[in-house]
């Protein structure tokens, strides 16, 4: 500690930073398999695909290979490219451990990203550092999609590249930065929107400053190209002809005008839960007090200001592009043009992130040049990342009562069932009622059933006669299966669209409709059923035993299916 009256105030801010950060991500690390993490578009899919991968034996598999622990042969393209790091770490690590680790990337580059972002471009001044080193903590600490790690967070660094490169102060770090960001971020999920709003800068330098930076362009070029070379699966898949996918049958879009403004002002204030920057209660505030100081210093910090605006009105623009994409306008040109309807153009809104911290960084400091805004200034930044660590994934989802990551793959139950069945598990199939089907998947067990974003259209409609009476029962759910269609599941009107009934509820089945006639031939054996059927008998399902763990979330009444002439 000698030395710390010697640092800078910045290096001390900086430091403290770092501290908190690692203290932030210590958690899952410590915890390990006990951790509380995101269950939505996590671990009822991601976490129990990357191990289904690594266990078939097929991460370099060829393009027509299949996946036969999933709807009896899901294509291998349907789980990405073998050439991501995410799933490298997932290949040669546990899954928790794993999980950990890309968490921790994921964070580090963040801030590391949005720190230089604002120092070298946006906020150049040294006095600065209350600001800049904080407002990149808070957007280090933002809650977001696992399973794009840096799509979204991984923005502002190559930002800061890109611009380095534009202004020709560029070294080998960014186009380094440039090469390997690819490598753990995901071009759908992020960076194909990113790159072109970059590719609109370069545009807008050609055409009105006629400044046509063949540098800057290449840079553009090349961190898309390496893009289609990690991402050859998924180009592969759009210009090869294939037969339909369960994406063909996605909703073109049916909203009014007046249900997409809505949904437009929804956006802007509440975010989005695949972004969810938790913007609300602070940042908009003081951007808005920021907003209101512009106006009134009407010529001054004239560069500044055009930035905030800029970014302000850019920040809006997103949410009705977001929101009025889904508007039944778009119908007679997504018809003809199927692409528009199976790729969501509507996520050019996961710029956010990087365009509300921004305004955060920006609308404190025009706040801070007002001395007397100073101490709400930090009492904001101070309360954002108040509210930052309170959605950490331990706090919050130990607070509602999610399972942990033991409790939630309950493997020593799941085991307990396997050994209970007795038969090797690729000779049955199983499907689940009222947990998720990627609970039986990362458990070693073939499943019917699943949630996958692309599968084959066929496999969908013969699996839809299954469940068509319950579908049936709710417009609703049959909106929910035959307009998007990627939880692939046993629905049940009487439990709507809820997939997590633990060993404590109290609910039972009472009106089941299943054709277990298709079930039957489709492989079908066993049912995993959170809640007792109370008619099991009139869907030829015989009742085998329950299954009980302490460890385990739920309660599992197993069902053997009966063949149906």
């Amino acid at each position: 500690m000698k030395y710390w009256p010697a640092l800078s105030p910045e290096k001390k801010h900086l430091i403290l930073a770092w501290v908190f950060l690692f203290f932030f991500m210590a958690p899952p690390f410590i915890l390990g398999e006990n951790s509380h993490i995101r269950v939505h578009d996590n671990m009822d899919s991601n976490i129990a695909w990357y191990k289904v991968l690594k266990e078939s034996g097929q991460l370099f598999g060829p393009m027509d290979a299949v996946i036969p622990q999933i709807i009896n042969g899901l294509p291998r393209n349907a789980f990405g490219t073998e050439f991501s790091l995410i799933q490298w770490l997932h290949h040669w690590f546990e899954p928790m451990t794993a999980y950990a680790m890309s968490q921790g990337i994921t964070r580090i580059f963040a801030f590391i990203g949005m720190y230089l972002l604002l120092t070298r471009h946006w906020i150049k001044d040294q006095k600065a550092y209350p600001v800049t080193v904080w407002v990149s903590l808070a957007f280090a600490l933002t809650p977001f999609w696992p399973s794009g790690m840096l799509s979204t967070l991984g923005q502002p660094l190559a930002l800061w590249a890109f611009l380095n490169i534009r202004k020709h102060k560029d070294t080998w770090r960014e186009w380094l930065i440039l090469v390997l960001l690819p490598l753990y971020s995901s071009f759908v999920l992020g960076f194909f929107f990113f790159l072109t709003a970059v590719g609109l800068l370069w545009m807008y330098d050609a055409l009105v400053k006629k400044q046509w930076n063949l540098r800057f362009l290449f840079s553009i070029v090349l961190m898309v190209a390496i893009y289609l070379m990690i991402e050859y699966r998924l180009l592969y898949s759009l210009v090869v002809p294939e037969e339909p996918t369960s994406r063909n049958e996605f909703e073109i879009g049916q909203h009014t005008f007046w249900h997409s403004m809505r949904l437009s002002f929804k956006n802007f204030f509440l975010g989005h839960t695949h972004v969810l920057t938790l913007h609300t209660a602070v940042i908009m505030p003081i951007t808005f007090a920021a907003l209101w100081k512009l106006w009134k210093d009407r010529g001054r910090n004239v560069d500044s200001k055009k930035l905030f605006l800029f970014l302000f009105v850019l920040n809006f623009l997103l949410s009705v592009w977001y929101a009025f994409w889904f508007n039944k306008g778009w119908e007679p040109i997504k018809v003809r043009v199927s692409f528009l309807a199976t790729f969501n153009f509507a996520r050019f809104h996961f710029l956010r992130p990087l365009v509300i911290y921004a305004l955060f960084a920006l609308g404190c400091w025009v706040l801070w040049n007002r001395g007397s805004w100073r101490i709400w200034v930090k009492a904001g930044i101070a309360l954002q990342i108040f509210v930052l660590c309170c959605a950490h994934e331990e706090i919050y989802y130990r607070s509602v009562g999610a399972p942990s990551f033991k409790e939630f793959y309950a493997e020593k139950q799941f085991e307990e069932i396997k050994d209970y069945i007795g038969s090797p598990q690729p000779s049955y199939r199983v499907a689940s009622i009222g947990i998720h089907p990627a609970i039986a998947q990362y458990n070693g067990f073939y499943t019917l059933d699943t949630y996958n974003n692309y599968y084959p259209l066929s496999y969908k409609h013969q699996f839809r006669k299954i469940i068509a009476k319950e579908l049936d029962k709710d417009r609703a759910l049959r909106k929910y299966f035959d307009r998007w269609g990627n939880r692939c599941y046993l629905f049940a009107d009487e439990l709507g669209k809820k997939y997590h009934y633990t060993k404590d509820s109290k609910e039972v089945v009472h009106h089941l409709q299943l054709n277990t006639k298709v079930f039957t031939e489709m492989g079908g054996q066993y049912i995993f059923s959170a809640l007792p059927i109370g008619n099991a008998e009139e869907n030829h399902l015989h009742f085998v035993r329950a299954f009980s763990q302490e460890e385990s979330a739920w309660k599992i009444y197993l069902y053997r299916a009966e063949a149906v002439e």
